[in-house]
């Protein structure tokens, strides 16, 4: 999977909470990072250093979720309930994506079943993975 953007590609940025900006400072996030669907049916997730990489077809669903308390939403953390990932910048909105199979640990000692990500437009987010071509 190439990180080269072609003219089909769809780039998501996350919504960046200025409350938060030393934090993101710390983790090196800004509005370079954010979900990147691509023509190629691959999908690049960024979060300042760290990244995920998988394809629209290991994609089981997408949910649209909102309202979470700001320490369960905001910055790089794993979900308290099970092995889902959070890149998480505001605690108004975002989507979880669910995977078929689990993508590579990026923090923890397990593989990810899930992320969820904070992107300034998740409706559209969602409309992009699940699109068939």
């Amino acid at each position: 999977m190439s990180d080269s953007p072609t003219s089909g590609d769809q780039f998501f940025p996350y919504r960046l909470d200025g409350r938060w900006k030393v934090l993101f400072a710390l983790l090196r996030v800004g509005e370079s990072d954010g979900v990147t669907v691509k023509d190629d049916g691959s999908v690049v997730v960024t979060y300042g250093r760290r990244r995920v990489a998988t394809t629209r077809a290991n994609i089981a669903g997408a949910e649209v979720t909102g309202g979470h308390r700001w320490y369960t939403a905001v910055g790089l953390r794993l979900s308290a309930a099970d092995d889902g990932l959070t890149f998480g910048t505001n605690h108004e909105a975002g989507l979880c994506i669910e995977f078929n199979d689990r993508i590579p640990k990026v923090i923890g000692f397990r593989d990810h079943s899930s992320l969820w990500v904070s992107v300034a437009e998740p409706e559209r987010l969602a409309a992009a993975l699940a699109r068939k071509d």
